[in-house]
Parts: C-alpha cells; sequence; structure tokens
C-alpha cells in the first residue's frame, strides 16, 4: 500500500495542492515529472474526486455513473431490441439486481481510488489525507481526522476542491433535506421504486434516463417545457419527448413547494400547481457550488465570485500571485477533462521548458455528451448564441434527421431517434457549432470537437469521406439544403 503522509518531508515544496480529484492528479503529476517537490492535500479517503467516486466513472465504464449508465441501457436493448434480432429464452422483462450491483461498481470504484494513489507513489506525489486550509499565501494547513495539525510551506498553492450537489434549505423548501442529490444516488443500497428528480440539467436528465431504463417509476420535475435548457433547442426538442415516449413522467413548469415524509418510507412531493406525487426517493440535480466555504481564502484576498467560485484569469491565476484554481472550483467548464486539461498545462507553463512558458487551455470549443437515452454529443455555439454572435444574415443552419441502422431490426415505437446540426457562418461557412443526439453521439463527438477547434468549415465535412455504415457519417453528408428557421 502507498503511503499516506502525515507529517511535511521538507522544509519548501515547489507545489502544494488542495483536492486530489482529476485536476489536482493531472497538475500534480505532471509537476512532478519535472522534477519538482509535490504535496496534494484530500481530505476524503478516495483519490480521484466526483468524476471517479460519484461522477462520470459510475454512470458510465469508464468513469461511476457511466457503469450505470451501461447497465440501464443493456436492460433497454434486451426489453426491447433483442426480440427484433430474434433472440430467444430471454425474460420478457429483465429484473436489475441493484443490492448486488452496488457493491460490485463500489469494488471497481475502489480499484480506481487505487490506481490514482499508485500512479502518485510512482511518480514522487505526496498525498496527504486530511482537510487542507491557506494559512498563509505561501502555506497550507492540514488537519488530520484526529485534530492535529501541521503546515506545508510552499511556493506554489493551487485550489482545486472542486464542487459539491446544491440542495435547497429548509426555509426554501421545506421537507428539502428528505431528499438525497447525485453524491446519494451512489449510496442507495436498494432500486427506489418510484423517484421524484428535480431539476433540466444533464445530471438531472441522465439520472432519470438511468433510473427510467432500470424499472423505476420515474418523474422529472422541470420548470419549464423542456429539459437541457441551456443546450441547443433542437436538443431540447428531440430529447424532451422522447423521454416522454419512453416512460418518463415529466412534470413541466413545475416547482416543488414542499416534501413531507420520513426516509425511508413514502415521501409526497407538492408542487406549486398543487399536485402530489408519492415517491419513495427525491433526488434533487438542480446545479453544484464550488467547495471553497472555511478555506481562509477570503481572509488572504483570493478573490471569489458571487457563487463562491474562485476568480482566475486566463492563465488559472488567482488574484494572489502563486495561487491558482483549476477544475470546477473556478465556475468554468465543469468537466474532468478541462480539469486534468488545464492541471497539465500549468504545469508546464510554471515548471515545463521555455516553449511551454505560454501554455493554457482554450476554454473556446470544448466538446462535452450527455449520457441521455439517447445520447448527446455536443461542441461550440448553439444556434441562439450563434444568430445573437454574428446575425440572423449570417447564419446557415444544416440539420438531418434519421434512425440508426442498428433500429432497423426493431418495432417502430422503439426506435431511438437521431438528429444531427451543423451550425455556420460566413460566406466560407465557417463550422461554429455542432449538435446531435442519437445512438452512438457520445464516439462521434470526439472528432467532431477536434475539428471544430482547427476551424474547419462546412466543405471541409463535406469533403471527408466518411465511414460507412455509422451513425456518424450523417455529420459528413448533411444535405445541402439550408434551414434557416
Amino acid at each position: 500500500m502507498p503511503p499516506i503522509f502525515n507529517k511535511p518531508t521538507t522544509d519548501k515544496y515547489d507545489l502544494v495542492i488542495i483536492g486530489g480529484g482529476s485536476g489536482g492528479s493531472g497538475f500534480s503529476r505532471r509537476a512532478a515529472s519535472y522534477g519538482k517537490k509535490v504535496a496534494v492535500v484530500e481530505m476524503t479517503a478516495h483519490l480521484g474526486g466526483t468524476c471517479v467516486n460519484v461522477g462520470c466513472v459510475p454512470k458510465k465504464a469508464n468513469c461511476i455513473y457511466q457503469i450505470m449508465w451501461h447497465a440501464a441501457d443493456l436492460r433497454e436493448k434486451l426489453m426491447y431490441h433483442a426480440s427484433g434480432y430474434k433472440m430467444q429464452g430471454l425474460p420478457e422483462i429483465p429484473k436489475f439486481d441493484w443490492a448486488s450491483f452496488k457493491p460490485q461498481r463500489d469494488a471497481y470504484i475502489r480499484k480506481l481510488n487505487g490506481i490514482y494513489h499508485n500512479n502518485f507513489d510512482k511518480e514522487g506525489v505526496e498525498y496527504h489525507q486530511g482537510y487542507g486550509r491557506l494559512k498563509t499565501p505561501k502555506s497550507v494547513e492540514v488537519t488530520l481526522a484526529d485534530g492535529q495539525k501541521y503546515t506545508l510551506e510552499a511556493d506554489n498553492i493551487c485550489i482545486a476542491t472542486g464542487g459539491y450537489p446544491t440542495i435547497p434549505s429548509e426555509k426554501e423548501i421545506p421537507g428539502a433535506s428528505l431528499g438525497i442529490t447525485s453524491d446519494g444516488f451512489f449510496d442507495l443500497e436498494e432500486q427506489p421504486k418510484r423517484v421524484a428528480v428535480v431539476g433540466a440539467g444533464y445530471i438531472a436528465v441522465e439520472l432519470a434516463g438511468v433510473f427510467n431504463a432500470l424499472g423505476s417509476e420515474t418523474h422529472l420535475i422541470i420548470r419549464g417545457e423542456t429539459v437541457l435548457r441551456t443546450f441547443d433547442p433542437t436538443l431540447q426538442q428531440v430529447l424532451t419527448p422522447w423521454m416522454e415516449h419512453t416512460g418518463v413522467k415529466i412534470q413541466k413548469s413545475s416547482k416543488v413547494v414542499k416534501v413531507e415524509g420520513e426516509k425511508g418510507k413514502t415521501l409526497t412531493v407538492t408542487l406549486d400547481s398543487g399536485k402530489n406525487i408519492e415517491v419513495d426517493c427525491v433526488l434533487w440535480a438542480i446545479g453544484r457550488h464550488a467547495a471553497t466555504q472555511d478555506m481562509g481564502l477570503e481572509k488572504h484576498a483570493v478573490k471569489l465570485d458571487e457563487k463562491g467560485n474562485v476568480v482566475v484569469d486566463e492563465y488559472q491565476n488567482s488574484s494572489v500571485k502563486g495561487i491558482t484554481a483549476i477544475g470546477d472550483v473556478q465556475g468554468k467548464a465543469l468537466l474532468t477533462p478541462v480539469a486534468i486539461a488545464a492541471g497539465r498545462r500549468l504545469a508546464n507553463r510554471l515548471f515545463g521548458p521555455e516553449n511551454f512558458k505560454d501554455d493554457k487551455l482554450s476554454y473556446e470549443n470544448i466538446p462535452t455528451v450527455v449520457f441521455s437515452h439517447p445520447t448527446i454529443g455536443t461542441v461550440g455555439l448553439t444556434e441562439p448564441q450563434a444568430r445573437q454572435k454574428y446575425g440572423d444574415d449570417q447564419i446557415k443552419i444544416y440539420k438531418s434527421s434519421f434512425r440508426a441502422l442498428y433500429f432497423s431490426m426493431v418495432e417502430e415505437e422503439h426506435k431511438e431517434p437521431s438528429t444531427y446540426k451543423v451550425i455556420c457562418v460566413g460566406p466560407e461557412e465557417k463550422v461554429v457549432g455542432i449538435h446531435i443526439i442519437g445512438m452512438g453521439s457520445n464516439e462521434a463527438m470526439q472528432d467532431t470537437g477536434l475539428g471544430l477547434g482547427r476551424s474547419s468549415r462546412k466543405q471541409d465535412l463535406d469533403d471527408t469521406v466518411a465511414i460507412h455504415p455509422t451513425s456518424a457519417e450523417g455529420l459528413f453528408s448533411i444535405p445541402l439544403r439550408v434551414y434557416v428557421d
């Protein structure tokens, strides 16, 4: 077992990072590769941060949340698609054994935690398990679980503490504390038979999709008429009715006014319309806040914005020289790969060779995916953003809707929609936004994001020889008819 440090091993470190998530890991390991003395202070016993422990891994498969998505996706395929491919001997309604799956999933996450720890050890990064606070602009106080304290002196300090899910106060919504957040989702020992997910963002959409596909009666409570309100309207218009078609009960134009009952028993959710919904679990997915409380930041003049995010410049510098911030804690592009990329570039700039002296991460055209059912990929400007930035007369919209070949053998009511949309600007038709929904969109978006980052034109897409037969080829063969709506 690699060591966990409980005291300083040098008079002064080159770098101390508060936070052992993806950003802290990427930054620390790259800095150590340049021969620097690095310490990471993490208050939990599990390295990896939100992504590994209660985020993209468990919900997906390479990162805990995706694992749950794959389980849900597999059940849907067995229920609705297998018969079309003449698979025999399958149960009509496959039962998902949540109670047995949870420890198996959790064991995989603990394995990932161990990999993070081993990588620290191999590359010379010290792991200090304790609560880190800024003592001075050049030192971090570490408080251990038993209350003992010690100080790490450093030339450079980085805040990489991430964020946490928002939950309403009891004053705002009586009974709100009876609910859980996305973190609590992974603590559920049994699958709730009935669940209410509150929120319209990607976390709410993903978790509602998982619950629904695994067989829970699922209510999604949203304030507007569509999910994913900050995403391109086409994605909203395709996904919202499909979620309803698959069984998610979307309560539109609704707000929760109170929750009544006892944890572990039936909860009654009351909406502002007066409607009552009885469920076994309420899950709040209404946003996240930066984890900057009780860290001594403001005491030492580290500027925070109104949401508690650390204010940084384009090089990740805070308002105090020698103190930087990366990842969710600085409030921009709350994505694991972004935190890693920002950390590595920051290490290059601070400790790397001369050719990296101006290295920084560009926060423009960062591709992202939503693990909805079906999946979504998106990069660049939405249509409203593009029209506002460039003017209506400069915008051309190319759009194609189809069904993936996979669904050719599946009954009509279970054929998932696919829609690809390319937003272009100017006579040269520079591509400024790509938004896709449908089977495989999560994988197709990777190269699409690469192309947009290189200032692709629509003609570049048209000139690409597509791989056939794939859904992704739709990006390279969207008909030349132009949508101006």
